[in-house]
């Protein structure tokens, strides 16, 4: 089937409110499964998915009779007012440029940018402009094991966004499975210029709260070193291998503890067909979370700084490039975006639910 609403036996979409902001909901034809995404920023703001027990998945074309025990495995906005506030960026896409640039300021297509002009005191600005712009659904198709929801913006316009006078189309494919999310963000430069570009992904995942008891794994093997504003350290002093670095190497699975991180890994292992898998476990209970993600980098924050529920969650970021990007010439060729071309990045999370 393509177009919303759905069958009996098919995945259904519906549309609704959170406050005045408008909705969508994804659920599976058996209850198994149900996410919830905002129009603005086409924002992650639950992702539920049963607890059974593995290997135990209910059938397609099975009704249950019962309703399904689901768990929440996201810590996303809970109202409208913490989605406007944007506190934490929970689930926000990022986009054109994801995390901090350098005091707002960048130089490209020789030219000095601004982000913030006039701004003195406070010119801290992160995640781009994607993640508050008004999507809209272009495109959706159900099956009996999954949605495909299509979702576009084209509001990243010259003299919209001050500071960033280049024109883009985003296009955001999320694909809504039984027990997997994967989500495609594609960038078109519709404008006469080449744009800098880069994208990722900022979700906050829970298994159990605090995170404290978790167990962590990050095929990374570097990591980018920060200043005090968490800005990189220029060009190769950024670059710390994690075997001079045990206190944030995860590359042998282990639990979180007390760890306080916000911190970007590089040169990520990939696995089978070029995909790297962060892996958040729970051991009490066998549940598992694998981000998975096609190049780029993994950042990580513990939460310990969110307005509310601090390190109840954990950010889990799969990104393009690490933070100021745009300042950083040894990124220019992977930023730039020449008039007429489309890039896109992909990544993802599957789970595994509780063995014991």
């Amino acid at each position: 089937m393509t177009g919303r609403g759905g069958t009996a036996d098919t995945f259904r979409i519906a549309e609704g409110r959170l406050g005045d902001e408008p909705t969508v909901t994804v659920s599976a034809p058996d209850g198994a499964v149900r996410v919830v995404l905002a129009l603005r920023g086409a924002t992650l703001l639950s992702w539920q998915v049963a607890r059974g027990a593995a290997g135990q998945l209910t059938e397609p074309t099975e009704q249950l009779t019962e309703p399904t025990e689901l768990t929440e495995l996201t810590d996303g906005y809970r109202d409208e007012a913490e989605l406007l506030s944007q506190d934490g960026v929970r689930a926000g896409l990022l986009a054109p440029f994801s995390n901090r640039v350098a005091d707002g300021r960048y130089h490209y297509g020789g030219r000095d940018h601004d982000l913030l002009p006039g701004h003195v005191a406070d010119r801290t600005v992160y995640h781009g402009f994607a993640r508050e712009a008004p999507f809209r659904i272009v495109g959706a198709t159900t099956t009996a094991d999954s949605a495909r929801l299509l979702l576009r913006t084209t509001s990243i316009r010259p003299g919209r966004h001050t500071g960033y006078p280049f024109a883009l189309d985003l296009d955001v494919e999320y694909t809504i499975g039984r027990r997997e999310l994967g989500i495609e963000i594609r960038a078109t430069n519709v404008g006469e210029t080449t744009a800098p570009y880069a994208s990722g992904w900022h979700p906050y995942f829970t298994l159990s709260r605090p995170v404290d008891d978790l167990v962590l794994h990050i095929p990374a093997h570097t990591l980018i070193r920060t200043d005090a504003s968490l800005i990189p350290l220029r060009g190769k002093e950024a670059l710390l291998p994690l075997d001079r670095c045990p206190d944030l190497d995860f590359r042998t699975p282990r639990k979180l503890g007390g760890a306080v991180i916000d911190a970007c890994f590089a040169d990520l292992a990939p696995g089978p067909g070029g995909r790297t898998e962060t892996v958040l476990s729970d051991p009490a209970t066998g549940a598992e979370l694998r981000v998975w993600q096609h190049g780029g980098y993994m950042h990580v924050f513990t939460g310990d700084t969110l307005a509310r529920d601090r390190r109840t969650s954990i950010a889990l970021e799969p990104v393009e490039v690490p933070t100021d990007a745009y300042n950083r010439p040894e990124h220019a060729n992977a930023l730039s975006l020449e008039p007429g071309r489309q890039r896109g990045f992909r990544f993802g999370v599957a789970y595994r639910p509780p063995t014991h």
